[in-house]
């Protein structure tokens, strides 16, 4: 958790902020250099994160474990949930698991992550402000051969109010081709955006930057800069954000 006390009511969500495996269960059976992959973690998220929560003084929560030992952005019921294998890499450590042995992960791992986010959401309740659940993610260049040609893309489900503005805002600069729920869908891929925003009635967005800009510090600080100036435009009225179910 970071800036737990923040003014600001967005609520910044990274939940593969980490390529981290809990001691017990060492590499999980894997290569060093798969953790040095996106089939690990979000190359880039973690700082992005950071600088946002400086900027805007939000708070932020942070998984501090791989996505291969368990997906925060996934639901218990979905496919991956805990991973047999991710991006064709077989993840030996998570071959024929037992329903004890996903409990103990989710329990562990998973529930405290969203227990935080769910505490931090409720402590900008209690201050008289609506959360705004932000999450934080970057995305490969190129996927099954194919590259990709956003720099970064607003995912989202059913409510549009932060996407389509920050959208808007980020087509400004003509040299910038932003997606409209692209590389991925929010409509097929976004539990932790839903969870903590769109069931509430929060405005809620998934932002996704293409890890190719964001390799190394000073870039992820640049990225995370540009955020905080759209969002802070974008927020400035906030009576257009209010709980609102679609």
């Amino acid at each position: 958790m970071v800036n737990p006390d923040g003014s600001s009511p967005v609520l910044l969500m990274c939940d593969h902020a980490s390529a981290a495996t809990p001691a017990e269960y060492g590499s999980l059976g894997l290569e060093s250099e798969v953790f040095s992959q996106h089939v690990a973690y979000d190359i880039g998220a973690r700082t992005m994160t950071l600088e946002l929560a400086e900027r805007l003084d939000a708070s932020a929560v942070l998984a501090n474990f791989s996505r291969l030992l368990i997906d925060p952005n996934r639901s218990p019921s979905q496919p991956g949930f805990v991973p047999a294998v991710s991006d064709g890499i077989e993840i030996p450590a998570n071959q024929d698991l037992d329903a004890a042995e996903i409990g103990h992960r989710q329990r562990t791992y998973y529930e405290p992550f969203h227990d935080a986010l769910s505490l931090q959401s409720q402590k900008i309740r209690a201050r008289g402000q609506v959360p705004l659940a932000v999450g934080i993610h970057s995305f490969t260049p190129i996927m099954q051969g194919a590259g990709r040609p956003w720099e970064i893309g607003m995912l989202w489900n059913r409510d549009p109010r932060l996407a389509k503005q920050l959208i808007n805002w980020l087509r400004r600069d003509p040299a910038l081709t932003v997606g409209d729920n692209e590389p991925y869908s929010g409509k097929v891929l976004g539990h932790t955006m839903d969870f903590h925003g769109g069931r509430h009635g929060y405005a809620n967005v998934v932002i996704e930057v293409r890890q190719d800009l964001v390799a190394t510090e000073a870039d992820a600080r640049a990225w995370g800069a540009l955020l905080a100036d759209a969002l802070s435009e974008i927020t400035a009225d906030l009576s257009l954000f209010g709980v609102q179910h679609y």
